[in-house]
């Protein structure tokens, strides 16, 4: 064996020198990784350089890499150049690894609901090797994905799965050219799907399910839903990262410090106009006479039995009891708690005002993003042909 390994060493291989003078090439995983649950054993890869480097680059280290990220649930072994061998060297591209947790796990979902689609012969899907991939197969498959096992429609998950199996075969095919055929067959499907539209939250449906919260004892949660109304927050900076020190700082008391994650805007919001008078009035008035359990504004309203502390809320957990709050204030199951955001820009548009100023609010980059929040209402039009008439009066073109 060299000295000097040569540029491109494959990660975990080894190389040993024989009698004869040739060098016999191995992969082994690290120990620790054997302690912690890792099955797949060391292998022997023969005595060529190039063969030994593809299967390392393409199998090997790409399914370890998988574990490494996933756990238990990549310990199983996949054979070349099928469904799930794949998969694992998409997992283990940096064009998956550094998408946000949330799409990932999103992703995860509906890969996994392929690999584990169950053929007429009993195999599973991901056991198939990729050239038995046609587009008639992805048709196919789509059309069994988008009924569920109970017999509902599952057409958003359905068209998820096809458009992440195209996206994982396009980089598959990149990363190792020689292992995934060039034609895809997930692409140019024709898939289209609309999405619902999300119902938005009116003002007195937020003071209804916020009276209901207190009374049900969810105090935080009420103060959650006017939160995402009157500072346009998401869900995931309210219960993970909206903190006391961001509400009314030493270096600016009549603020509070909004960053919105999903696109990095940060925003100080003004508490008081220009007259002294409260912006927010229910929503300062309500945080001010809150205890501060916490570094988070928003956590649990008891402590935890075993920690004795008040925890942040878990996604699951928290919107769960927001159903409960909803159903007991007779409200519509149809509207969720993401309709608060989306009802705080709808007060906006029909208050009047202007796009920059609602993205100023909101936090939103693009007029799109401020316009798909900002649900159309009869008031907007209402709002938009009095202008329009005021427009014409000014310039004597009489409509009355």
């Amino acid at each position: 064996m060299p000295r000097a390994k040569p540029v491109g060493w494959p990660d975990l291989m080894r190389g040993k020198r024989l009698s004869n003078g040739a060098t016999a090439y191995c992969w082994a995983p690290p120990s620790r990784a054997k302690r912690a649950g890792y099955k797949v054993t060391s292998e022997a890869l023969g005595t060529d350089y190039g063969e030994a480097k593809r299967r390392c680059d393409e199998i090997l280290n790409p399914h370890y890499k998988t574990w490494l990220n996933e756990g238990a649930e990549a310990t199983t072994w996949v054979a070349l150049g099928t469904f799930d061998w794949m998969v694992a060297v998409y997992k283990a591209s940096p064009k998956y690894t550094k998408l946000p947790a949330k799409t990932r796990s999103s992703y995860d979902q509906v890969l996994r609901l392929v690999s584990q689609h169950k053929l007429t012969s009993g195999n599973l899907l991901g056991t198939r090797s990729l050239n038995a991939f046609t587009p008639d197969v992805a048709d196919k498959l789509f059309e069994k994905l988008k009924i569920n096992p109970r017999g509902g429609e599952r057409l958003r998950t359905a068209v998820l799965a096809m458009r992440v199996c195209a996206r994982a075969w396009k980089i598959a095919r990149r990363a190792a050219p020689r292992g995934v055929p060039f034609d895809n067959p997930f692409v140019k499907m024709g898939l289209t799907y609309k999405a619902k539209q999300t119902r938005p939250f009116e003002y007195a449906a937020l003071m209804k399910f916020v009276e209901t919260a207190d009374g049900m004892g969810h105090h935080s949660v009420g103060t959650a839903a006017m939160i995402s109304f009157l500072w346009l927050q998401r869900q995931v900076d309210i219960l993970e990262r909206l903190a006391w020190s961001q509400y009314r700082p030493a270096d600016a008391p009549n603020m509070v410090r909004i960053m919105h994650h999903k696109t990095g805007v940060p925003m100080d919001v003004p508490l008081l106009d220009d007259d002294g008078s409260e912006l927010f009035p229910e929503l300062t008035a309500r945080l001010d006479a809150s205890e501060k359990r916490g570094t988070l504004i928003i956590t649990r309203d008891n402590p935890d039995r075993f920690k004795g502390v008040y925890l942040p809320w878990k996604q699951r957990h928290f919107l769960r009891t927001v159903d409960k709050i909803r159903t007991a204030a007779g409200i519509d199951a149809d509207v969720k708690f993401m309709g608060l955001r989306h009802g705080g820009n709808t007060e906006g548009g029909d208050a009047g005002l202007t796009d920059a100023q609602l993205r100023a609010l909101s936090g939103h980059k693009t007029a799109s993003m401020t316009q798909l929040y900002t649900k159309r209402t009869v008031q907007q039009r209402k709002e938009g042909a009095r202008k329009r008439r005021n427009s014409r009066t000014k310039t004597g073109q009489m409509s009355e």
